[in-house]
């Protein structure tokens, strides 16, 4: 049976379990932050996790979510941000977009406090709670919502699809269509290939994602950390594809667009429609830990590469004091957060879905054809590299503004009531990402040095000096 459009469960639950879940992970972050005592365990959390334990901080890291870096952090914390301020608004029952602004900026000088007690050791561990939290809470949900239908998925598509449209006027959302709209024409069916590059390549050109292998002592950990986290994510996906449409059947899909946050309110509200109120509480305290370890994460990263890499490297000629190079850290991060609470007020209401999914454009573009040439092709140079980062960055971030996603049409961020655009995708992969390769390969093939000759002198002078020895562990 459908919810009602103003049945959002109790209040006060929803916040008694949420504030159990602040404190339990804040109460985590001051532990195991305590002996915090170097510039490394600040950034990397002293690479000393374990493959396992990293594993499942990364799966923390995709479940949520500088130069390349910085922007594609910033993009993928308006989502997680966005998402926040849905969430809260829909356990306090609040509507008003103003007080929603309100909820976001609250969220966000809570992340601050994450980050500045905790760094990314203390990141790390909430990440690894959450991980199993929401996994399992998933997982719970999903075999819920298949039992309903006797574990028959075709018949949960169908019924899901039925409850979504009004039988009376056949109005409402046709939950089969995007698929069938992907493969009506040419053009669509372009779209549908752009997006699915995003999705899959993105993820592996993520800033915070990558940091990760630095939290583990070993290369062999490094492994067996993307082993946990493609075996947890990937379980975790299909978990999505049955609450997606478990959602619409059971809650409706007026009641989902009518509540708070909108269509990022129907997780909340299937848990409350398969478990009461109380377990709605459970998982939204779990979904909000999980956006608020993913934002500290994030955080961390462009305040690291904002420190490391401008402050340090270019201000102070890599001289600075490590001390004062992580002051200068946590500085950013209170910037970073402070900009990402004013970001996430004006993507307020944005579907998050979509608006990872131009992040992972961006991290696809900017950051993954550099990190396969530099694995697979021993000639590739420092300007192959620079080439190939800045191509994609610039690339996609202009596609992307320029874009039916930005302006022009009925789901774009700022409506059909602007247009400036002419990029005719709503993601841009499908151009931005092999503009990216053939940057690359042009820089590599126009420089006067071999990568491999690069690399060696660079090893030799290290091996000779100690130069860079520090910065092999924070970098």
């Amino acid at each position: 049976m459908p919810l009602e459009a103003a049945a959002y469960g109790n209040p006060l639950i929803n916040i008694g379990v949420f504030a159990v879940f602040v404190a339990a992970t804040l109460g985590v972050v001051i532990v195991v932050s305590r002996q915090k005592s170097k510039a490394s365990d600040f950034y990397t959390g002293g690479a000393k996790f374990s493959g396992r334990q990293n594993g499942l901080a990364i799966t923390g890291d995709y479940l949520s979510a500088a130069t390349s870096t910085l922007v594609i952090s910033f993009v993928y914390l308006l989502a997680q941000m966005a998402g926040a301020g849905g969430l809260v608004a829909l356990l306090l029952g609040v509507s008003d977009r103003s007080m929603q602004g309100v909820v976001i900026g609250l969220v966000g000088v809570l992340m601050i406090v994450y980050v500045l007690i905790g760094g990314m050791k203390g990141t790390t561990w909430v990440q690894m709670i959450k991980a199993v939290l929401l996994v399992t809470g998933a997982a719970v949900m999903t075999l819920l919502v298949l039992m309903g239908d006797g574990f028959n998925l075709d018949a949960l598509a169908l019924a899901a699809q039925q409850a979504a449209l009004d039988p009376a006027t056949g109005t409402g959302k046709d939950l089969l269509e995007p698929m069938g709209r992907y493969g009506a024409s040419e053009f669509t069916k372009l779209s549908f290939l752009s997006l699915s590059l995003a999705l899959i390549a993105g993820p592996s050109g993520l800033p915070h994602v990558l940091m990760r292998f630095y939290t583990v002592p070993t290369a062999r950990e490094a492994r067996r950390s993307a082993v946990w986290a493609i075996i947890l994510v990937g379980n975790f996906f299909l978990f999505t594809l049955v609450l997606g449409l478990g959602a619409p059947k059971l809650v409706g899909q007026q009641a989902i667009l009518a509540a708070p946050g909108g269509a990022n309110s129907a997780a909340p509200l299937l848990a409350l429609g398969l478990g009461g109120e109380v377990f709605m509480g459970v998982i939204s305290g779990v979904a909000f830990a999980t956006i608020l370890a993913v934002v500290a994460g994030l955080t961390i990263t462009a305040s690291a590469s904002f420190a490391h890499d401008v402050y340090n490297s270019i201000l102070k000629d890599g001289k600075a004091d490590p001390a004062q190079e992580v002051r200068v850290a946590r500085i950013t991060s209170v910037v970073v957060g402070v900009l990402a609470i004013l970001g996430g007020i004006a993507a307020n209401g944005q579907n998050i879905a979509f608006l990872i999914s131009l992040a992972f454009a961006v991290a696809a573009s900017a950051n993954l054809p550099s990190i396969l040439y530099t694995l697979y092709w021993r000639r590739f140079t420092t300007r192959g590299s620079v080439w190939s980062i800045y191509t994609g960055l610039v690339s996609a971030t202009l596609l992307i503004v320029f874009s039916p996603a930005i302006s022009g049409s009925p789901g774009s961020m700022l409506g059909e009531g602007i247009d400036f655009s002419w990029f005719p995708l709503d993601n841009p992969a499908l151009v931005s990402v092999p503009l990216a390769f053939l940057a690359g390969f042009l820089g590599t093939v126009t420089s006067s040095r071999r990568g491999d000759e690069e690399f060696a002198i660079e090893m030799e002078v290290r091996s000779m000096t100690g130069a860079g020895a520090g910065e092999a562990i924070v970098h």
